[in-house]
């Protein structure tokens, strides 16, 4: 009798979570898709001045495969370069300055920020230095790249083109990430996967869409839309800054556009798995407010979603109970099926597809992770500063 019981709820556990693989391929706006690229347009009769801000911290390792790349930009218009260097001890503004002189191309400016007063986090007071600076050339654009984005020739020509024609404020691009080693193959495509889920790109853009996001390492940004909004005094505690500065442009009128590169690449490795550990649970907290409520949600979420659905797999046949293997089996052909677009944009194997599950087992655990640090006491952290829980920063304030 135990073990029937057993079998029936993990045949009702499974049939949830088909339900839900249902709803998310029809109802989550297409997120699974990845043919939201940069829509079509028309270049402008003249071509708007531009000043492009590069928040760099200990970048020396990254920058001879990036920033090349940037200055050499074949943009008809007036733009340049603001290569802010936030405290690096490696060398990084030195190296720019020689990359610079070697390779010529668009004007390139390196100045250090100062030390960020309290209630600063991550590379904000980088790029609020660096748009101090810009705002002194009055560009029509802001174009907001991190030091390890390599930038194809045609990269902000084409951004510009598009935000021209669409009428937007905020244009940006999720770049492509490094995919080489064992682990970023596992966990790589997957971190874009459920980003996508979170924030589905086709809603992004959508009129009356509250849904708002943004990819912090290719920002293109109107500089009105920007003191519109108040960006970026008006995130500096943010964590998770792409996102608030999408959301602040939109809360304050602006149109936002985002979706997948061609042409932008993010040159940084995640060799080890450790290394990509670092990078989710930096973050993977603030993404739920610090709550543990959330917290618990997403946890049972993940298991219910992800993980039933191969358990159920298991016990089915373990039990001699088809209903629990075939549901079971269904819920995971649609996970897979949902991953396939993301493994061929990144040009990987689709033997990785069924391997999702493992993978979202990674990131339940990363995201625990993250809250028992948070609850530590460490807060977030960037390049080797850390920076304290947003309820003791308000404290202090």
């Amino acid at each position: 009798m135990g073990q029937t019981a057993h079998v029936s709820a993990v045949v009702w556990s499974a049939a949830v979570s088909l339900a839900a693989w249902l709803w998310l391929l029809l109802f989550q706006g297409w997120f699974w898709r990845t043919d939201v690229r940069l829509p079509a347009s028309r270049e402008p009769d003249g071509w708007p001045d531009v000043c492009v801000v590069v928040p760099a911290r200990d970048e020396a390792a990254v920058l001879p495969a990036s920033l090349p790349s940037l200055l050499a930009q074949d943009y008809p218009g007036r733009a340049e370069v603001f290569l802010v260097d936030d405290g690096s001890t490696d060398g990084t503004g030195d190296l720019a300055r020689e990359l610079a002189r070697r390779q010529g191309g668009l004007p390139l400016t390196v100045v250090p920020p100062g030390e960020p007063p309290g209630g600063w986090t991550g590379k904000l007071w980088a790029v609020r230095h660096g748009m101090e600076l810009a705002r002194a050339r009055d560009p029509e654009y802001l174009l907001l790249t991190d030091a390890d984005i390599a930038h194809a020739p045609d990269s902000l020509r084409r951004l510009v083109a598009a935000a021209g024609t669409g009428g937007f404020d905020l244009v940006s691009q999720m770049a492509r990430l490094r995919v080489e080693s064992l682990w970023e193959r596992l966990v790589v495509p997957a971190f874009v996967y459920f980003f996508a889920q979170l924030y589905p790109f086709r809603r992004i853009s959508r009129p009356g869409s509250r849904t708002a996001a943004a990819a912090g390492g290719c920002v293109l940004l109107r500089a009105d839309a920007a003191a519109r909004a108040r960006i970026p005094d008006a995130v500096r505690h943010a964590v998770i800054d792409d996102v608030a500065v999408a959301r602040a442009v939109k809360r304050s009128g602006g149109r936002v556009w985002l979706g997948l590169a061609d042409g932008v690449d993010s040159v940084r490795p995640y060799p080890r798995l450790g290394d990509l550990w670092r990078m989710v649970s930096r973050s993977a907290y603030a993404q739920l407010r610090h709550s543990p409520l959330l917290l618990a949600g997403t946890v049972a979420g993940l298991a219910l979603v992800y993980l039933v659905p191969p358990a159920a797999v298991a016990v089915g046949a373990a039990a001699g109970s088809p209903p629990c293997a075939l549901l079971g089996a269904a819920a995971w052909l649609v996970m897979a099926g949902t991953y396939v677009p993301m493994l061929r944009y990144y040009r990987q194997p689709l033997w990785l597809a069924p391997l999702l599950p493992v993978t979202a087992f990674l990131y339940l655990l990363m995201t625990v992770d993250s809250a028992v640090q948070h609850r530590r006491g460490r807060g977030a952290a960037w390049k080797g500063r850390t920076y304290a829980r947003p309820e003791a920063a308000a404290e202090e304030a």
